[in-house]
């Protein structure tokens, strides 16, 4: 009797002192994933990704943080990538492979804790259009389908996740139409995109939710 009583104290203490630090966690975490879709300053998401990074190190088992370092990166690059409004043919691949290396290292990370996950492969493919995006002459035809196959696996995992349209979308809208964009294919995608996050849930307050408000500026941009 006394051996079920000490156990069912130690499976208290173990589920108690779960809940804090999932509590802790939650709370360390919610802030951050607020400014993940509003952060459009450089130096900012640098800074985020390092918080995310920091989170990621101290939990050990959650892929979230990870996940939202990878992002952070990915953006952070973009975002130096079109400072001037549009990105040139040229070779840019000094600023954006070491973005896209330390992106897929946080994010081989996120992989190894949460297998299959369509989020994870969605910034995959963010990850091979910064390099695409490097040098697009010399690397379209690796990382391009790279990209694509990314996607691909994204939209098997979980065809309601609206980021996957976002994605296609925009792949659609910045393509020359001699290489396959489209203008009106894109507006379709992204009206898709708006439908899914209609009825998308994400799993808590700090799963992934982002994209939304690209998706409606976009849109008023081709009304």
């Amino acid at each position: 009797m006394k051996k079920i009583i000490f156990a069912a104290i130690a499976i208290l203490f173990v589920t108690t002192t779960w809940a804090q630090m999932s509590d802790k966690f939650m709370a360390a975490m919610q802030p951050k994933v607020a400014l993940v879709d509003s952060t459009r300053d450089l130096n900012s998401l640098k800074d985020l990704a390092a918080a995310f990074e920091r989170i990621g190190d101290a939990e050990k088992t959650q892929w979230l943080p990870y996940y939202y370092a990878a992002l952070c990166h990915v953006n952070a690059a973009n975002i130096e990538m079109t400072r001037g409004g549009n990105v040139d043919m040229g070779n840019h691949s000094d600023k954006t492979d070491p973005a896209a290396d330390k992106a897929e290292d946080l994010l081989n990370k996120a992989d190894a804790l949460s297998k299959d996950n369509s989020e994870i492969f969605v910034v995959k493919k963010m990850i091979a259009t910064l390099r695409l995006m490097g040098d697009p002459m010399n690397r379209y035809m690796t990382y391009g389908p790279e990209g694509g196959q990314a996607l691909e696996t994204a939209k098997k995992l979980n065809p309601d996740n609206p980021r996957i349209y976002v994605l296609e979308a925009l792949d659609k809208y910045y393509t020359p139409e001699q290489f396959g964009g489209s203008k009106e294919e894109a507006k379709q995608l992204f009206e898709e995109a708006l439908k899914k996050y209609n009825t998308f849930k994400p799993e808590s307050a700090i799963h992934p939710n982002w994209g939304q408000g690209l998706v409606n500026s976009m849109l008023s941009q081709m009304k």
